[in-house]
């Protein structure tokens, strides 16, 4: 790598909940700059999320995100000519990352509602241990665990 490090921008809590996460949401929905849209999208899936389970919206959303955060992942490493899945713990700024990721693309596959509704359901589901992100994080957790023989190749 040459130069430095770009440094970490600090994100502004959203106007409506004052929550980062929220914020990292809206961005990561967010399509061609779009972020009014959004931002529209997220509340409103929020606000289903709310009706639906009669609690606050982002305690669901933070069980939720806690839930599909995972803690092993395995990485491609050549050695000896052979490729090994290395497990390897998961830093902190990626399990979000790979949380927001997956909720995401759980809810894309969806097909025939409007995001937010697609979303909501996703969160929900997320929150009690269940649906496509939470299946997904415990794939990537099995696959650490049955490499898990390959560990000392890790550095």
């Amino acid at each position: 790598m040459r130069g430095k490090q770009a440094p970490k921008r600090k994100l502004d809590p959203d106007p409506k909940f004052g929550s980062t996460q929220v914020t990292k949401l809206v961005n990561y929905i967010m399509h061609s700059g779009k972020k009014t849209v959004a931002q529209q999208v997220v509340y409103d899936c929020l606000e289903i999320v709310s009706d639906k389970t009669k609690q606050s919206p982002l305690d669901v959303f933070e069980t939720a995100l806690k839930n599909v955060m995972p803690s092993l992942e395995v990485k491609s490493r050549r050695v000896g000519g052979a490729n090994y899945q290395i497990p390897m713990p998961v830093r902190g700024e990626r399990r979000v990352i790979l949380a927001f990721r997956w909720i995401l693309i759980a809810a894309r596959t969806k097909k025939g509602r409007r995001m937010a509704e697609k979303l909501a359901e996703e969160i929900i589901a997320a929150s009690k241990g269940e649906g496509d992100a939470v299946k997904k994080r415990q794939d990537v957790q099995r696959m650490a665990e049955a490499n898990r023989a390959f560990a000392h190749f890790a550095r």
